[in-house]
């Protein structure tokens, strides 16, 4: 068999392709310049970071991952050092805030059979509301509505208010 060499015209096509592989995010918070930014597809959080001034001095820099990949569509929240980043963090979340509007939309967690895994995935859910709620499911039969997470213990309107979009009854 005869070996085909790759010329190098196909060559350069395809490094001219994957250097154009570019991500937008939207980077907001304690930075010096919030705002959409666009970026190689390989990127890290960091460069999205650097891309928009760096952080304020008022910034939570642990609220992020700066070794994360990024990806398209995505928010960059930085917190303040004084704001709950517990309230607008996911656990195992590593990027504060960031899902894409796809995800979000097609991604309801049924409050009937979520694990304690599955609701801490919702921002604003920790692992003490969670066993809650998974509490309030066994003692009472399930959730007839959203509205029943009222009486779960904690949570109160504010809450109900952010983590509504986020779950679902069957």
């Amino acid at each position: 068999p005869e070996e085909v060499e790759e010329s190098s015209t196909e060559s350069k096509t395809r490094d001219t392709e994957q250097e154009i592989q570019l991500v937008v995010v939207d980077v907001k918070g304690e930075v010096e310049r919030p705002g959409l930014y666009t970026l190689k597809f390989e990127s890290r959080v960091n460069d999205a970071i650097v891309a928009a001034g760096g952080f304020t001095a008022e910034a939570n820099q642990k609220s992020v991952n700066l070794a994360q990949k990024l990806a398209d569509e995505e928010i960059i929240y930085v917190a303040h050092k004084d704001e709950d980043i517990s309230v607008i963090t996911a656990p195992n979340s590593s990027v504060v805030a960031t899902q894409t509007q796809e995800e979000s939309q097609s991604s309801l967690v049924n409050l009937n059979t979520a694990t304690e895994a599955d609701l801490q995935t919702i921002s604003g859910i920790g692992a003490k509301r969670a066993t809650d709620i998974i509490a309030y499911r066994e003692a009472n039969g399930g959730f007839k509505s959203v509205d029943d997470l009222n009486n779960v213990s904690g949570i109160g309107d504010k809450t109900m208010e952010s983590i509504r979009p986020y779950v679902t009854v069957d």
